[in-house]
């Protein structure tokens, strides 16, 4: 936790640096009049992080909310045994702490994961992949889901919406401020509606683009983690499973706040693939099986 705590300052600090950089570039090279630049880099910083840090803080109260999710406190049946005890294997192989297991009622083959950090996560599946799923393909899903936990994919998401956050209200109030100039002639009698509109617009623009490096991000998570499932799982199961989410693929109940979470996702074409948090089966299919061979993983990371 203290690593990661670490990386959110270091983030920060980072973002304000180039943030400064930038506002003192436009105003000492270019002779852009920014305001009182440090308010709008604290401003800035406070709701693009506040957001998505709160987001984070809440993920595993606002999935089990979200989908009903029932948590497995004590196994009430041998299925719900197995989930458990695989689970804790590859937690233990994996080197994080035990997971919260949890079981959600939908007809899609899907399941996710979530949590503020990686001791502090939630594992659930739906009904509909105990239904559909043999044992292998099941465990290589959970294996998909604790790698996700272990290579700590909640609190990075957090982090690089935070940024992209944090640029595009800062970034659509500089050129805001550029055009509200160049419409009344720079006298600096405050801003005018030109500015409104301006930051209005941009901030659905600059917002779009931020989505599309956010979900860039999501995709290569999701290769990651099937990478980290065939490592735990094997990579036949890993494979085996994807195959067997095409029987629902494109089908997603889980709420928007874990939908990037989960295994399965929607399905795009054309520009809209450019907004997909998951890769198409076909590519992850496939990029499992042009990956060199990893030894399965069964004993436990110090």
């Amino acid at each position: 936790m203290f690593k990661r705590i670490v990386l959110f300052l270091a983030t920060n600090l980072a973002v304000l640096a180039l943030l400064s950089i930038v506002m003192s570039v436009l105003q000492n090279v270019f002779g852009v009049t920014l305001g009182n630049d440090g308010a709008l880099l604290v401003m800035a910083t406070v709701f693009g992080f506040g957001g998505s840090l709160i987001s984070l803080m809440m993920s595993k109260w606002v999935a089990k909310r979200g989908t009903g999710a029932h948590v497995i406190e004590q196994p009430g049946n041998e299925a719900e045994q197995w989930l458990v005890s695989t689970v804790r294997r590859q937690a233990e192989a994996a080197g994080i702490k035990m997971p919260e297991v949890a079981i959600y009622d939908a007809p899609e083959i899907n399941a996710f994961a979530t949590g503020p950090s990686r001791n502090n996560s939630l594992v659930a599946v739906s009904t509909g992949l105990l239904r559909a799923m043999n044992r292998d393909e099941a465990e290589a899903v959970l294996a998909h889901e604790v790698s996700h936990v272990a290579n700590g994919d909640m609190v990075t998401m957090a982090l690089v919406q935070g940024v992209l956050n944090t640029f595009v209200i800062v970034l659509a109030r500089v050129v805001g401020r550029v055009v509200d100039g160049y419409l009344n002639g720079n006298r600096g009698e405050g801003p005018g509606i030109g500015y409104y509109v301006t930051v209005f617009v941009l901030e659905m623009v600059f917002g779009l683009f931020a989505s599309m490096i956010a979900m860039w991000f999501s995709r290569y998570r999701e290769f990651r983690a099937d990478a980290g499932g065939a490592n735990l799982a094997g990579r036949q199961k890993m494979i085996a499973a994807l195959e067997r989410l095409s029987q629902t693929y494109g089908e997603n109940t889980l709420p928007k706040q874990v939908a990037a979470f989960g295994i399965s996702g929607a399905v795009g074409h054309g520009l809209r693939k450019l907004l997909m948090s998951h890769p198409p089966l076909a590519e992850r299919i496939e990029a499992l099986r042009n990956a060199p061979v990893q030894p399965v993983r069964t004993t436990v990371v110090s």
